[in-house]
């Protein structure tokens, strides 16, 4: 290896103010793309986030771009090692290099003076950033195999329980095929025969309160968890990160832990924008991410329902709820945080209920599909920690390409294996 004065391989510019245009130009932040415009500034750059919360963030644009005012362009002086130059400024960690209290800030002339180890020869640096980037294209390959999964499942839960066209005893679609239509009073609109309307609370078997127990095991307090937060609730169904802390909880409170075919409200916190009342579903699959039990925090509640075989219908109608802004009208404010008015929403807020055949029907589709997404996720989540261990490895020469290639072999049976329990 050998130790190269940043600025003498990369060389580092501002961004601008963004035009005020659409086009296909991406345009990046210290955030990531922003949008998109007519123009572009800058070609094969990597983009470092250059103020506030986003302070020392990383991208990649391949192609023509526009990099904002917030963010610096560092356009690498040999063409052919821009993705090995990405990796490297990620494996710095500059967001520790910044300056500023109030509001963080990187500027040219910190970077410029950072010393940094690269290979003594460009080749190995070539295949150095190929291993890694081969890990982040699995990664993102599983991402939007799961994006893909996601869609196919509300698409199909909007043919049939939205539009009513689920198959009838024929195989048709019910509502295009004249499928008889009640007028229901309740709802304000047309359902069809043989379905029934329901308080939301009527679909509930009993609750969980949720649990924050002790940091460390102490006392009657033995019993060690993992606990899901508000912030977890997206990650846990593989929407974002999943940081659920380890905790210990007393013995008598293990009646708390949850259950495949639980299902995890938020219901303290939310925002201006966000409402209170995201959900999460547990799986078995779900279970097997964690190496401890799950619990949910006390600002979350967790569900059970009466016939798990509903456990799809409910997400995805709570879902298409919540995604619709109907929570915003259920939340009080308690000490400045919103809560959630679960008990007055869940027994007065009336949703269509299909017969259990149908449901049954839908849970036998969509089974499969989240056990391959969980699978999927799993996945993910080994690959990004073999990727976040062998990056710094692999730049200061600890772990050669090769033993990085068999560490990847490794990981990849061990999900094979994964995917055939």
């Amino acid at each position: 290896m050998d130790l190269k004065r940043l600025k003498s391989l990369i060389e580092f510019k501002n961004g601008k103010i963004a035009p005020k245009t659409t086009g296909k130009y991406p345009i990046y932040g210290g955030n990531g793309i922003l949008g998109y415009c007519d123009d572009y500034n800058y070609e094969d750059a990597i983009i470092v986030g250059r103020v506030g919360a986003y302070c020392g963030s990383i991208h990649k644009a391949d192609g023509k771009c526009w990099v904002s005012d917030n963010a610096i362009a560092g356009l690498p002086k040999d063409s052919e090692l821009l993705e090995f130059y990405y990796y490297l400024l990620r494996e710095l960690d500059l967001n520790k290099k910044q300056i500023g209290s109030s509001q963080p800030l990187l500027t040219q002339g910190i970077l410029n003076n950072l010393d940094v180890q690269v290979p003594l020869n460009s080749r190995m640096a070539v295949k150095i950033a190929k291993t890694l980037s081969d890990l982040d294209a699995k990664i993102e390959l599983n991402h939007k195999i799961n994006t893909e999964l996601e869609a196919m499942a509300k698409t199909i839960y909007e043919y049939w329980f939205v539009q009513f066209d689920f198959p009838d005893k024929n195989g048709r679609p019910y509502k295009s095929s004249n499928g008889k239509m009640l007028f229901n009073e309740q709802l304000k609109l047309k359902i069809p025969e043989g379905w029934k309307v329901k308080t939301i609370s009527e679909w509930i078997k009993n609750d969980k309160s949720g649990d924050w127990g002790k940091e460390a095991e102490q006392g009657n307090y033995t019993e060690k968890v993992s606990c899901v937060r508000g912030a977890d609730i997206n990650g846990l169904n593989g929407n974002g990160e999943v940081n659920t802390p380890t905790r210990f909880i007393l013995e008598k409170n293990s009646h708390k832990i949850l259950d495949p075919h639980d299902l995890v409200v938020e219901i303290s916190g939310g925002s201006p924008t966000q409402s209170t009342g995201r959900l999460a579903f547990i799986t078995e699959e779900t279970l097997e991410r964690f190496e401890n039990p799950l619990i949910c925090s006390n600002f979350c509640k967790a569900l059970t329902l009466k016939n798990e075989k509903f456990l799809y219908n409910f997400v995805y109608q709570w879902n298409r709820l919540y995604e619709n802004n109907v929570l915003f009208g259920w939340e009080g404010k308690t000490s400045g945080i919103k809560n959630l008015l679960f008990d007055n929403f869940t027994t007065n807020y009336y949703v269509p209920v299909p017969p259990e055949h149908l449901a049954e029907k839908f849970y036998g589709f969509m089974q499969p599909l989240q056990a391959k997404k969980q699978k999927n996720l799993v996945e993910i989540n080994e690959l990004e920690n073999l990727r976040d261990w062998l990056l710094p490895m692999l730049m200061n020469g600890q772990v050669s390409v090769g033993e990085a290639e068999e560490e990847l072999r490794m990981v990849a049976e061990e999900n094979v294996n994964y995917g055939d329990k």
